[in-house]
């Protein structure tokens, strides 16, 4: 496709950037300490860590996996937490010692938690206490050979990390009461670590840096393979974007997003180590009152959210009385954002709430409104640099210019693929290097692209991917459940939520009953929030339940 969208680049955008430039994303966070190393890095609960203090105790962690626990290269971390300080650390020290981080949702499920551990074959994992229950029950199920436990004020300062750690566990009882048989104190092993010398670790571009898991066409989530090679691509993609609106080692971004999802990964966490700025690590951004009053105290200048976020914010009392002097760039993306909350959000930030759009398996930028926009326009923007996109329909021809196809995707930020699934991995990935995205878009004559549908049945609830095949394997488990289809329905607050159509097996089947069988399976986002039952559902000449039928 003629690359139309260059003419609206930004002055002095390049079309190509290097994605050979670092070997790995340590290089970039090594280059970083030298740069900005006693400029804050990260922010949590009050408590600050410069770069060196990062690099010091990623040092620390990693020697730890290494020389203690007898990790290698290759070997695979899994992290369960909210944003804490323990993150970065975590992450950092991880890859320091050779090793592949796997991201995972602490609110997951007991069911989850399993497949997605066994399926990434993790041999160790960081787990903040809050959530060691879940892992207790199905620990002996999974390849694990280590545990460490970390609570939440672990990385704190002073008395202050003794203070929050007791209030969580003996005042809020936040901490369900769990037994893992020879677990690891994060406090205990960073002591140690400290002792120990780190072996350095040569790490290549084609090394995994993250195991990064979506749902799944078959029903559960499958690991998407990003090397180094493809987060620095997506790194430098995102900084040249930036750079020359916001001033290296300067920079304060709030990161409400998690940590675990991949948008935050990239655009806050892995960026603004990058850029030298600051990340304020927002651990509960769901008490939107706390996370206003923890918003005064910053002067930032930068914000990524989704669109549930914004609207949240917009409506929590004190947001707009906030000094926003400093403020200079918002992004969201992970689901569309509305045009009434970007109108409304520039009225009370004096921001342009800028729009992009990615996947798990693209780094996960693909395109971005550039920063010189005046208000919302209503489009996902311009492919990043060294990114081309294609619209094509469904033999694969590519459609004339203002027809909708499906969006293709060519770029270093591409996955090498699904971990173990090759044929998962043959459906989406093309000869030419082509990612097939799932989503229909149109390009107009400047080259702004918009998304205008789904052809995957992927539901997206509050920048989530929710698979309905999942959530109908979890409901038709019920022994009186005969068949069940599963679809997105349209929410103002999350943008879509789950329904499910259900034909009992036994009449005595209620809501309530199925719902609280969600509740035990699936974690809260995938949850169903509407049940109709029915007595048939509709389906194709070869048994197929029709879910577009089901939509109508």
């Amino acid at each position: 496709m003629q690359k139309i969208w260059l003419d609206s680049y930004p002055e002095g955008m390049p079309e190509e950037i290097d994605a050979d430039a670092y070997q790995s994303i340590i290089e970039i966070f090594d280059e970083s300490v030298r740069k900005y190393a006693d400029k804050p890095a990260f922010e949590n609960m009050g408590t600050i860590y410069t770069f060196t203090e990062i690099d010091q105790k990623s040092n620390h962690f990693a020697a730890y996996l290494q020389q203690e626990l007898g990790l290698k290269q290759g070997d695979r971390m899994a992290i369960m937490m909210p944003n804490l300080l323990q993150y970065p650390v975590a992450i950092f020290g991880a890859m320091k010692a050779g090793l592949s981080v796997i991201n995972v949702n602490p609110l997951y499920t007991e069911r989850e938690l399993k497949h997605q551990l066994n399926d990434a074959c993790a041999d160790v994992i960081l787990i903040v206490a809050n959530f060691a229950h879940t892992l207790a029950n199905i620990r002996d199920e999974t390849s694990l050979k280590h545990v460490i436990v970390t609570e939440l004020g672990d990385a704190l300062h002073g008395l202050k990390s003794i203070l929050v750690n007791f209030a969580v566990k003996r005042i809020k009882k936040m901490v369900p009461a769990y037994n893992l048989p020879n677990a690891l104190s994060y406090k205990k092993i960073m002591k140690k670590g400290a002792l120990l010398t780190l072996e350095p670790v040569e790490l290549s571009q084609n090394d995994i840096a993250f195991l990064q898991y979506t749902g799944g066409t078959t029903g559960v989530a499958k690991g998407a393979v990003l090397t180094h090679r493809n987060m620095v691509a997506n790194i430098m993609q995102s900084y040249v974007w930036l750079e020359s609106s916001l001033k290296q080692g300067q920079e304060v971004i709030i990161t409400a997003l998690p940590l675990y999802h991949i948008f935050s990964l990239t655009a806050n966490c892995m960026v603004f180590v990058k850029l030298g700025g600051k990340n304020v690590l927002i651990t509960n951004p769901r008490d939107m009152p706390g996370f206003v009053k923890e918003l005064s105290k910053h002067k930032f200048s930068a914000f990524t959210g989704v669109n549930t976020l914004f609207n949240g914010l917009l409506h929590t009392p004190g947001f707009s009385d906030l000094d926003f002097s400093h403020f200079k760039f918002s992004l969201g993306g992970g689901m569309a954002v509305q045009e009434s909350v970007a109108k409304q959000w520039a009225e009370v930030t004096g921001v342009v709430l800028l729009e992009a759009y990615g996947l798990t398996e693209t780094s996960p930028g693909v395109c971005m409104n550039p920063t010189y926009l005046e208000a919302y326009n209503g489009t996902i923007g311009l492919p990043l640099s060294s990114t081309e996109v294609s619209i094509r329909d469904e033999q694969g021809n590519e459609v004339a210019q203002g027809e909708s196809g499906e969006l293709w995707i060519r770029g270093p930020q591409v996955m090498r693929g699904y971990l173990e699934r090759p044929e998962e991995t043959a459906n989406v990935l093309k000869p030419g290097g082509w990612f097939t995205s799932g989503d229909v878009a149109v390009m107009n004559d400047k080259g702004f692209l918009k998304i205008v549908d789904r052809i995957k049945d992927m539901i997206l609830v509050s920048g989530f991917n929710v698979y309905p095949n999942e959530i109908e394997d979890v409901v038709a488990s019920n022994e009186k459940v005969l068949e069940v289809g599963a679809i997105g329905i349209p929410s103002e607050a999350s943008g879509e939520v789950v329904k499910i159509f259900v034909v009992k097996k036994d009449n005595s089947l209620t809501k309530e009953e199925l719902l609280a069988y969600c509740k035990e399976n699936l974690t809260g986002y995938k949850r169903p929030k509407e049940i109709s039952f029915m007595n048939e559902l509709p389906k194709s000449n070869v048994g197929k339940i029709l879910r577009r039928e089901l939509r109508d």
